[in-house]
This record gives structure tokens, sequence and C-alpha cells, in this order.
């Protein structure tokens, strides 16, 4: 039996929050194979939220920049009358449609598409502002981490 925190750690991200800008907090994905971050919606109004992810060198957003390579996305854009997560086109953001509903987008990453080459192995979750209405809020999940035991290591400090 495996419990969550030692195979699949979760992590907030945004806490609920108004519909400004919004960038969560950043996360290391040294010790996951691989990342899963999960949008929660609720759109009151009929302004789309837009989703977008950054990479970084370090937990405090060194160097940030916008992901180059195509991740998985998925959505129920009606979390309320359904629980099917759609695969959508693999891309670098994900746009809310306008209906005002409450939805729920999933982005994974592969912490090996980040720019390793460079040094990058921190990503954020960043909202653009929409109408102060929508609220928002998301987690990472870093799944299939690569240390045992009991307390698993920090990933929001170098």
């Amino acid at each position: 039996m495996c419990n969550i925190p030692e195979k699949d750690k979760p992590l907030e991200a945004i806490t609920p929050q108004a519909g400004g800008a919004i960038t969560g907090t950043y996360v290391s994905l040294r010790d996951a194979e691989d990342c899963y971050v999960l949008v929660q919606i609720n759109q009151a109004t009929a302004e789309p939220v837009a989703i977008t992810l950054e990479q970084a060198t370090d937990v405090e957003g060194s160097n940030s920049k916008p992901l180059t390579n195509l991740i998985p996305i998925w959505a129920d854009e009606d979390c309320t009358s359904s629980d099917l997560l759609v695969r959508q086109a693999d891309a670098i953001y994900y746009t809310t449609s306008t209906t005002a509903k409450h939805k729920l987008v999933v982005f994974q990453i592969n912490p090996a598409h980040l720019d390793v080459t460079n040094g990058f192995d921190c990503i954020t979750v960043k909202t653009a502002a929409s109408d102060p209405t929508n609220i928002t809020a998301a987690q990472y999940i870093l799944s299939d981490l690569r240390f045992g035991g009991s307390t698993p290591p920090t990933d929001i400090t170098n």
C-alpha cells in the first residue's frame, strides 16, 4: 500500500483567490518523475480564464520563462454536471470557455521537457487577469517521487 505523501505529493500552488493576474508558488520538480497541475475555477461570469505554466531555474522564480515543449492537458468545463476530463490538444497554455461554470483543468509536465540544459527544474502556474468574481485555486501533484521514507523533502525551497 502506498500513501499519497510518499508517492504522489500534493502541494498548494494558488490559494483560492479572485480574478486578478495570479502567479502561483514556484516548485522544484527535481524529486518527481511527473508533475500534475490541477487548476480549479469557479467561473462566475462569461469572462474566460487564461492559464499558463512557466519554468524557472530556482523556486524564487529566477529566469522565469514560458514552457517551450507542448504538454498534455485535460479539462472538465462543467464539474457540476460531469466528472469527465476531456483530453485537449497538447499546448503550453489553456483558456477556459466563456461559460460560467465550475471548471477543472489538468496539465501534465515531465521534468525532462523543461529546459534542463540551461538548469530549469522549477515551474509555476499563472493566470491572466479575469473578472473579479471568478475564483481560482491550484495544486501541484508531484508524482513518482525519487525518494523513500515517511517525510518527503521540501520542493518549495532550493
